[in-house]
């Protein structure tokens, strides 16, 4: 008796301890660095100084690059751009069409604001970031070289374990 009442404290208590800890996946410095910096080059193809952001699914920034011209403040709106994905975990230009009814508000959130220009970054089927752009003349312009960076990167994701 004492050993069934064992097995059953025992089996009741492991689907509890099983959530206690989860697996995630993360995207690693070498890989935002190589998105960020894919996206700087595909803006300046196109004559644009731009600022690069990628944070990861968290949201903390793990690459940050600000090409020679580009304005200061681009940086901070790339990061805000790519907060915003990170937050709605669509691009930022779709969300933005989707809930324009809280823009204002949501704008006033620090990390947050709402414009074209980011992107999520998926690695088989999980969010593991964000790549937002700020510089080009129009945030349009601006999620075209993020694109372009996560098409370059575009094996590395599909096959990232």
């Amino acid at each position: 008796m004492k050993t069934l009442l064992s097995l059953v404290f025992a089996a009741t208590t492991l689907p509890a301890q099983a959530n206690d800890m989860v697996s995630v996946k993360q995207i690693g410095l070498e890989l935002a660095r190589d998105i960020a910096m894919g996206a700087v080059e595909a803006c300046r193809k196109d004559g644009y100084n731009v600022s690069a952001v990628v944070l990861d699914r968290a949201g903390n920034v793990q690459a940050a690059l600000r090409d020679t011209l580009a304005a200061r403040h681009t940086l901070e709106i790339a990061e805000r751009k790519a907060g915003m994905t990170i937050m709605s975990g669509i691009d930022s230009g779709a969300f933005r069409a989707a809930r324009g009814d809280i823009r204002p508000e949501l704008n006033h959130m620090q990390g947050l604001i709402v414009m074209d220009g980011a992107l999520p970054i998926r690695a088989a089927g999980s969010l593991i970031g964000a790549v937002g752009v700020s510089g080009a003349p129009g945030g349009e312009k601006d999620a075209a070289c993020a694109a372009s960076a996560l098409k370059k990167a575009e094996e590395r994701l599909e096959f990232a374990m």
